[in-house]
């Protein structure tokens, strides 16, 4: 069995006491001394800072970057002016997702995109085979010249603005500078993240993630940011409502089953699964992902089925589950028949055995509150 590959930051996370496991192959801690829930509760309070260095990048660039990226995403990168990250799912010709990704405006003729770790070389060879379609653009993988951290929490822009003269408060959500110096290298800087908090995603040398790491705990521990692991990441983004791909995302789920409707252009053109997708949108969708939360004792996993209100009739699936620090509530995500997906509605998850009651509730669990101005 091959060693899992390690971040330029696998030394930090020794140092800092993380748990490394093995996730997708990737050497990385799913959590630190502090525990799963403590970090859960600092980021979404103060600021953590995670590695996320395991992501994949590629770089499209040449003849027609725009055209190219269009026909293999399903929202419309061509709205994106330079500077602006957009979010997007990549489908199959059948609407069933390959995966989600961020694609990042960097000029006029070259963007950044990042896909998730576990889909890399799938991502990248079923890029390159639409690519063939488009002579004099080329697709680049710089995964392994890529390092990226996150620093997310309401702290995150105090905190790393102690390390760089950009302004921070410049750069707006989901947007990018680029060239920017941080603890005296230059970065990538987007206004992006997976936890439902503001932060910040810091894309460098790898020889530069160690320095970059440092400087940002030595400035942030006096406000009290710790490093964050896996765990906490997961049941961040779970609370937040946003998918991760083989759970809430993949090859037999289509993006408006999983209520991401809005990133779904029918107005930009052909693109990959476009039919597929008019046409569930025109004769409407059978299932849907709905929030869940347990009225009985239990926590609804990965997995689980859903039955009906009388607990007898199997009519779904959980996708995740866990206890939610943030609201102090066991809550989950679930596939069900769009005729059970009403909020209100009852239903029973199958725990070991036996049918716990739950209920349809609203997503996402948990919105940060944005602060006013003027």
């Amino acid at each position: 069995m091959a060693e899992p590959k390690k971040t330029p930051l696998y030394e930090m996370h020794v140092k800092y006491g993380g748990k490394i496991i093995d996730f997708g192959g990737w050497a990385l801690p799913v959590q630190f001394p502090t525990g799963i829930i403590e970090e859960h509760r600092t980021t979404r309070t103060k600021a953590g800072l995670f590695d996320v260095s395991h992501m994949g990048e590629f770089r499209v660039t040449g003849k027609d970057p725009l055209g190219f990226i269009q026909k293999c995403v399903v929202n419309d990168i061509g709205r994106g002016v330079v500077g602006q990250c957009i979010y997007s799912p990549m489908c199959y010709p059948t609407g069933g997702v390959v995966d989600d990704l961020i694609t990042y405006r960097l000029g006029e003729k070259e963007w950044l995109i990042v896909v998730n770790a576990a889909n890399m070389e799938k991502d990248l060879a079923w890029m390159t085979d639409i690519l063939s379609g488009f002579p004099g653009t080329t697709l680049v993988n710089e995964s392994a010249e890529t390092a990226e951290l996150a620093l997310q929490g309401p702290l995150a822009e105090t905190i790393l603005q102690k390390l760089t003269g950009t302004d921070l408060k410049s750069i707006a959500y989901y947007h990018l500078r680029d060239g920017v110096a941080v603890a005296g290298a230059e970065t990538l800087v987007s206004r992006t993240g997976y936890t439902g908090e503001d932060g910040f995603e810091i894309f460098s040398a790898p020889e530069d993630a160690v320095p970059i790491w440092e400087a940002i705990m030595d400035v942030g521990k006096p406000l009290g940011l710790i490093p964050v692991g896996l765990g906490a990441r997961d049941t961040l983004r779970f609370e937040a409502c946003m998918p991760l791909y083989g759970q809430e995302l993949d090859a037999e789920r289509t993006p408006l089953e999983a209520g991401l409707d809005r990133f779904v252009s029918f107005d930009k053109g052909d693109y990959i699964g476009r039919d597929a997708l008019l046409a569930q949108k025109e004769k409407g969708l059978e299932r849907k992902l709905v929030g869940i939360e347990m009225i009985g004792r239990g926590i609804p996993r990965h997995g689980y089925r859903v039955l009906d209100a009388e607990g007898k009739r199997e009519t779904g699936y959980v996708t995740t589950g866990s206890y939610c620090p943030s609201l102090e509530k066991n809550l989950g995500l679930a596939y069900v028949p769009v005729s059970m997906s009403g909020i209100g509605q009852k239903v029973n998850v199958d725990i070991r055995g036996k049918a716990v009651e739950a209920v349809v509730v609203r997503k996402p669990f948990y919105k940060r509150v944005r602060p006013t101005t003027g």
